[in-house]
């Protein structure tokens, strides 16, 4: 029978199941093959923090959603159009996301008496008429997939583990995507193992055509390809862009890139991807623990090294006192910190704000250092770069802050030509004439003397140097000047960065004030509020320690001021204290990003009814 085909523009997917049902390769192939479609789009994985969660458990539910869109968008969607359900607690973990008659495709066999009760369910919503508001699709996808596969070569577990692929081609059918992109994956990714790639292939074209063939489906779906600036776009994550990020600054400044580093969630992705890259000179040094990590990199600073580390927050803790050791013996490094729920092991596999204290008070003594922050997967990329910058040109560690929002989210990024990208000016010393290792330009920066550099032999540690001199000095006066020398350092960054931007009128009532991974769901939640009337700006920091030199102007022109944060008001805090402003603070601490609608919802309540005006 011919399907009608319905032009939609833009679409929420969540794929959700066990554990081990490969939702996050599901969702990434899915993702992969819109990119190419022309579509923009961004992705919001989610899974457990259990390596192995019992199967059929709530707690080992793993998901992965995608929106995408023929339009510009800057967030994986508040709520899913359409939920594949690999079991009962799939659906049960994922149901209250749903939209309104939103349309959910389970797999019945699995809905079994005993992931019945594993998913907490008294009867089975299959048959109880509790999904009676959704349009649900009951499918037998083991079944199918078992009897796709029956005369192929593979054990019967091997065989049902095919059963994600069944649903992925269903769904490459329903939204009119073309099956090749991930047959070519699967062309590489089991070359050595023919029968599984034969099964895999087999499936996903039976998922196909069985939604072109079925009567239980009578219209499929198209999102037109987005108009889009021109040029060459890669689908990328927020880990992966830091690590291509770092990669790229290494060659604009011509310093090798060396990152030690100790594999923790969500930043092990940034240690995996450099060390792809070794035969292009990149050196990666997986450490015993988080301080051998960082002291490694500052070993590689101070013989001229491009040095990271890379952590989250538990290692960012323990990475502190060395990063003090940084401040003093003002050496170049970067430390990406990819936050996630704390304290302690918190919630290791879901995102999170709550490291800006610790980022810019947490060492010991008058240690400050430079903190930044991404504010999408793409951003990190240039973020990285920027990163790198600060840290050769004020010879100081800058701390890049990420989440895991965007370490493992993914959206389309512009390549830029590598000759718009920033330059990266690195000066070792070399002339030992007039050479002191403390004597300061006008950023009040000292050189970069590399060991080994004749006539350039100095003193570094921990200790407190002489100003100018280099030689320990334990004196209170020279204590005091280097302590304050190296705060105006910092300080003088704000003379290398841009001013705020706002977005919006001068004469709106509030302005929201944001940071970090929250801006695509406040810049959307602004346009929404905005289309309700409200009269509400937007600007945005990228930059933390030090502010931009017109936050204080920027602040003062407006009545109110509202600061959403994935913590408890940790940048609010740090805004009244500085400048003595009202804030009104709208915060989340769920482990979870903000949805559109909440942050639209809270400026319209701001705002009193009045919308501003």
């Amino acid at each position: 029978m011919s399907k009608l085909v319905q032009v939609v523009e833009d679409v929420t997917v969540r794929f959700a199941g066990d554990s081990g049902d490969g939702m996050q390769l599901t969702g990434t192939q899915f993702t992969d093959t819109t990119a190419l479609a022309g579509n923009d789009l961004s992705t919001l994985p989610d899974f457990p923090a259990e390596i192995r969660a019992p199967a059929g458990s709530l707690s080992g539910v793993s998901g992965f959603q995608l929106h995408f869109s023929s339009s510009d968008i800057q967030t994986p969607g508040d709520a899913p159009d359409v939920l594949v359900a690999m079991n009962p607690a799939a659906l049960k973990v994922n149901l209250k996301d749903l939209k309104p008659n939103a349309t959910i495709i389970v797999n019945t066999n699995t809905f079994e008496l005993k992931n019945l009760k594993l998913a907490k369910y008294d009867s089975n919503p299959l048959e109880d008429g509790s999904l009676s508001k959704y349009n649900v699709i009951p499918i037998p996808l083991t079944l199918l997939t078992m009897n796709t596969l029956e005369k192929v070569n593979l054990s019967v577990k091997d065989k049902e583990k095919c059963k994600n692929f069944f649903a992925l081609g269903l769904m490459y059918w329903m939204y009119n995507r073309p099956i090749q992109v991930t047959e070519k994956w699967l062309e590489t990714k089991f070359r050595n193992k023919p029968e599984v790639l034969e099964a895999n292939q087999m499936v996903l074209k039976a998922g196909y055509y069985y939604g072109e063939t079925t009567e239980i489906f009578t219209t499929r779906y198209e999102v037109k390809p987005a108009k889009l600036p021109a040029g060459r776009y890669k689908n990328i994550s927020g880990n992966e862009a830091i690590a291509l990020g770092f990669i790229t600054a290494s060659l604009k400044s011509g310093a090798q890139l060396f990152l030690g580093s100790y594999p923790i969630t969500p930043a092990s992705e940034i240690l995996q991807e450099l060390s792809k890259y070794k035969d292009y000179g990149v050196i990666t040094f997986q450490a015993e623990d988080e301080i051998a990590g960082i002291c490694a990199a500052i070993g590689a600073s101070f013989s001229g090294k491009l040095a990271i580390t890379s952590t989250s927050g538990p290692g960012l803790s323990l990475k502190m006192e060395a990063a003090g050791l940084a401040v003093i013996t003002e050496l170049p490094l970067v430390i990406v910190d990819v936050q996630r729920g704390g304290p302690s092991t918190g919630l290791p596999t879901k995102t999170e704000q709550a490291d800006l204290f610790q980022a810019i008070y947490g060492r010991h003594g008058e240690a400050p250092l430079v903190v930044m922050a991404a504010q999408s997967p793409a951003d990190c990329f240039c973020m990285s770069i920027e990163a790198a910058r600060i840290a050769i040109k004020y010879m100081t560690p800058v701390i890049l802050l990420s989440d895991g929002y965007l370490a493992f989210g993914s959206e389309p990024m512009k390549v830029p030509a590598f000759e718009d990208l920033p330059d990266i000016h690195v000066e070792y010393r070399t002339d030992p004439e007039g050479f002191y290792p403390y004597l300061r330009n006008e950023n009040l920066v000292r050189p970069w003397a590399i060991p080994g550099t004749p006539g350039l032999e100095h003193r570094i540690g921990g200790l407190e140097k002489k100003d100018i001199y280099g030689n320990i000095s334990y004196e209170p006066e020279n204590h005091e000047i280097m302590v304050r020398n190296r705060k105006q350092k910092i300080q003088n960054v704000q003379n290398d960065i841009p001013e705020l931007e706002i977005d919006g009128d001068g004469d709106d009532e509030l302005l929201v004030l944001s940071w970090g991974s929250t801006y695509g769901a406040i810049k959307e939640g602004i346009r929404k509020a905005r289309m309700q009337g409200a009269n509400v700006s937007h600007a945005h920091l990228k930059f933390l320690n030090p502010f931009p030199k017109n936050l204080e102007d920027v602040l003062n022109r407006f009545k109110k001021v509202m600061i959403p944060e994935l913590n408890t008001g940790q940048l609010a805090f740090i805004i009244k204290g500085m400048f003595m402003k009202d804030i009104v603070q709208f915060n989340k601490v769920q482990g979870q990003p903000f949805k559109v609608q909440e942050v639209a919802n809270k400026i319209l309540e701001v705002l009193g009814g009045s919308n501003g005006k």
